[in-house]
């Protein structure tokens, strides 16, 4: 349930992250970028997790400048942090580019002479974004750090074969109105274990983050970012909705981001998982060639929500930071946007983009011709920002998601798991 099996590696990055968030870096000895003569890089890095859908806008950003673009990818966050962490704090590897999501960023933000400030780097594109995201990617001395990439517009994705085999209607309208709310999805669950044996949705803590983020609120931290998560509200009922999935018998227990979990979306493990937009680029990688056109997108229970969502900053020890900037700039454009959703799903932030008629009128032909760009835009302008405190990310995935995986194995009891979340709360959320 806790992290005691990682401590010695959990404490050797400990020490390196309070050298980056209490001590500004300054020089690089990184040499991997070379520079042309005419005073252009010859490449620059781009450091970015999960699936951005980038792979073919830098191959354009590299005709169309000369400069080489080295895509490097991380498949899961928990990983990609303390890459950042170390790179920030010894200069080797940095990138010229780096994504930071919701979840990470205010932590990065306790030190913002760590980044560029890209207000004398970039045009002033201040009016051209959602203004709350805009405003998230400005640090507390009014410096720009990043750029807005995508927001998580929260649905949920499931197999029109595996629910036509359960006796489910299966038209995405129709799946929508399966559940209104949460104990209406619950309810959804049970019949398809009554009829498969199996369980409908992934795991519980893709449960648990949807309705975290849906419900908002103060979450783990409170506005002058005291640890709260005993006292949060909209915890306790994530909580207690996740207990009852579990009880209900719903979900298949696959541990999110585990190689069983990747494997049950080819597989057909389980029937159904929470989707922000992000997610349909992984939901599509993991299930393959062979089940296009058997995943759908349908309303989540609740309506609305959002969970997800990055910006591209750039580190201040980078050797080539204007021309990091704009790499930065041209990926964020509207143009890029649309590109990047239309390939992989990131929903766009951009205004433009998100008036887009290739956005608005777009359809996923791998989820069966979902209408993606009407499902997540139409809910983009009712998204409201959430507080996230610095180390909101590894209150998650350390100590709320290993107490409620012990609960959905039956390693704890309802109690004994609440004891141990809110004991590594404590420890994981401190700064």
């Amino acid at each position: 349930m806790s992290v005691s099996g990682r401590g010695s590696k959990l404490v050797a990055l400990a020490a390196v992250t309070a050298l980056v968030l209490g001590v500004t870096a300054c020089g690089s000895d990184d040499g991997d970028s070379g520079t042309t003569a005419g005073g252009k890089p010859d490449k620059l890095v781009l450091e970015t997790f999960s699936e951005f859908g980038y792979d073919e806008l830098v191959k354009q950003y590299e005709k169309d400048t000369g400069i080489k673009v080295e895509l490097r990818k991380t498949a899961q966050l928990n990983e990609y942090r303390p890459k950042i962490v170390r790179s920030l704090a010894t200069g080797k590897g940095i990138a010229d580019v780096v994504a930071l999501e919701e979840g990470i960023l205010n932590e990065f933000k306790t030190n913002p002479a760590n980044w560029a400030d890209l207000t004398p780097l970039v045009k002033d594109h201040s009016t051209e974004y959602l203004p709350w995201k805009w405003e998230l990617g400005k640090a507390g001395d009014g410096r720009l750090i990043g750029l807005p990439t995508d927001v998580g517009s929260l649905a949920v994705c499931y197999r029109t074969d595996l629910f036509k085999e359960a006796g489910l209607p299966v038209e995405r309208d129709a799946v929508t109105a399966l559940w209104p709310d949460w104990p209406a999805f619950i309810e959804t669950g049970k019949k398809y274990r009554d009829k498969t044996g199996k369980g409908l949705l992934d795991s519980v803590t893709t449960a648990s983050s949807a309705i975290t983020m849906q419900i908002g609120g103060d979450i783990f931290y409170d506005a002058e970012n005291n640890i709260v998560a005993d006292k949060s509200a909209s915890v306790k009922q994530a909580w207690d909705i996740s207990l009852q999935m579990v009880d209900a018998n719903i979900t298949a227990k696959t541990a999110t981001w585990s190689p069983e979990w990747s494997a049950g979306f080819k597989q057909g493990t389980f029937a159904a998982t929470f989707c922000p937009s992000w997610m349909l680029g992984i939901v599509q990688d993991n299930s393959g060639p062979e089940n296009k056109g058997k995943w759908d997108v349908a309303g989540v229970p609740g309506g609305s929500g959002n969970w997800g969502g990055s910006w591209l900053a750039v580190p201040e020890r980078g050797k080539h930071k204007a021309e990091a900037a704009k790499l930065a700039e041209y990926l964020t454009s509207a143009t890029s946007q649309v590109a990047a959703f239309k390939l992989k799903g990131p929903l766009p932030t951009n205004l433009e983009a998100l008036k887009n008629p290739d956005f608005q009128s777009y359809t996923n032909p791998y989820f069966s011709d979902a209408p993606t760009g009407k499902i997540f835009g139409g809910s983009v302008e009712g998204i409201k920002p959430v507080h996230l405190g610095p180390k909101h990310q590894a209150v998650k995935e350390q100590a709320m998601e290993p107490a409620l995986r012990a609960y959905e194995n039956g390693e704890a009891n309802a109690k004994a798991a609440w004891d141990q979340f809110i004991k590594d709360a404590a420890t994981q959320g401190a700064f």
